[in-house]
């Protein structure tokens, strides 16, 4: 007996229209939520700026947002890491509760001062919000993969507005050394039209300006060679300082709430005590310093310490934005002692250290082309590669799979956060 089997000219009319329809949707929902979230994100910014007092508020911030997820989040507190984990392993339909939930404990962790980024809350917002069409055109499990992977992509287009960034990311995020094709339609054009629903509803994204690119040569390879190897490493030492401090307060604080009030309490000492004001919440304001001064050398460092103190003890909103910081102000550092211009180092530094600490050197190569100008694109790429090499297996996604490993043999389709198990 004969299988029946579509023929081309029906099936790819077919495909077309469902995952052109199907995107377009997603990307409506998705651009509209970052919209929203980027309002809110800088009404929250502005409000601490000009009362500076709220910062005393953290601790009890922190408990509010710890409280909210253990009363009406416990199963979707993983976040970004639920979301890999039902592309790869469908389950059920996450809750829509994740959505306003993320938003709120964001906007709640930004209004106080914590140092937290954006790309999560953005990224959640967008695969939940995705994920619920499953219920509505009752989809199995390998378009609900499918429609998933296309809710990451429009979330981390729209909250950045780079649109082929977003939809390689939703595609090279889930597993190290591969790219689920079959999704490479959807995360495009729901990348796209996410990103351009946030623009005609009003945002404004942060233009980043990069003076000159000088031309390719034998030492700036080199030069950015070293400096990739370096972004590599503070990605790595990024991803694994989060996941240790966290796993330390579950240890020691089984509570939950009482994670972020304590981690609250630290932040408060430090903030108070210190000169580091500029290093919470966004810093967005010091990165585009990073592209036109030298800084001082320590930038990268405090940014780092804050932010892992805010993230492992509890707090929400995503790890990108302050990766994007830290590797601009150490691009900034390095720039001098590898007689490269600022602005370039910057640049290279913002997306090499996401590239190295979330395993995506193509998502982040390109969004450097999409923020600097395709000029440069092979300096970038060749820093973002060596970080990613660098930053060996680990990574801020702990359910990031394994499927090529980078240099060293490691079980195929392991998570990043079980390997510990296997060295």
């Amino acid at each position: 007996m004969k299988t029946s089997v579509p023929s081309f000219e029906t099936a790819l009319p077919r495909y077309l229209l469902k995952w052109v329809l199907l995107s377009l949707l997603i990307a409506a929902l998705a651009g509209a939520a970052s919209t929203f979230f980027l309002f809110a994100l800088d009404w929250a910014t502005q409000t601490r700026i000009h009362h500076k007092a709220l910062i005393w508020g953290l601790p009890l911030a922190g408990f509010a947002v710890g409280w909210l997820y253990l009363t009406f989040g416990q199963h979707v507190e993983a976040g970004n890491n639920l979301l890999i984990d039902e592309v790869h392993d469908p389950k059920k339909v996450i809750p829509l509760r994740m959505a306003p939930l993320v938003l709120g404990s964001t906007v709640i962790s930004h209004l106080f001062g914590a140092s937290v980024g954006r790309e999560g809350t953005a990224v959640q917002m967008g695969g939940t919000l995705a994920d619920q069409l499953t219920h509505v055109f009752h989809l199995q499990h390998e378009d609900r993969r499918i429609i998933l992977m296309a809710g990451i992509s429009a979330g981390f287009a729209s909250v950045f507005g780079t649109p082929l960034a977003g939809a390689i990311f939703g595609l090279e995020v889930l597993a190290i050394g591969r790219l689920r094709y079959d999704a490479i339609l959807p995360c495009m054009i729901a990348a796209i039209a996410a990103d351009q629903m946030g623009l005609l509803l009003g945002v404004q994204h942060t233009h980043y300006l990069i003076d000159s690119i000088p031309p390719v040569s034998a030492w700036g390879l080199v030069a950015v060679s070293i400096a990739g190897a370096l972004f590599g490493l503070t990605g790595k030492l990024f991803a694994e300082s989060t996941h240790w401090l966290g796993a330390r307060f579950k240890q020691y604080i089984p509570y939950a709430p009482l994670r972020p009030l304590t981690g609250g309490v630290v932040l408060v000492a430090v903030i108070m005590l210190l000169p580091v004001d500029r290093y919470i919440g966004l810093g967005i304001p010091v990165i585009v310093e990073a592209f036109q001064h030298p800084l001082p050398v320590h930038e990268f460092a405090a940014k780092l310490l804050l932010t892992v103190g805010s993230i492992g003890s509890g707090f929400k909103g995503g790890e990108v934005t302050p990766l994007f910081y830290i590797g601009a102000t150490l691009g900034n550092t390095l720039a001098p002692l590898l007689h490269l211009p600022f602005a370039l180092l910057a640049g290279i530094g913002f997306v090499a250290v996401f590239a190295g600490a979330a395993n995506t050197p193509i998502a982040s190569t390109l969004m450097a082309m999409e923020l600097f100008g395709s000029e440069i694109g092979m300096y970038a790429g060749l820093a973002c590669v060596v970080s990613y090499l660098f930053s060996g297996h680990s990574g801020i996604y702990k359910s990031q799979r394994s499927g090529h490993a980078k240099h060293r043999p490691v079980p195929e389709g392991i998570k990043l956060g079980e390997l510990d198990q296997h060295r």
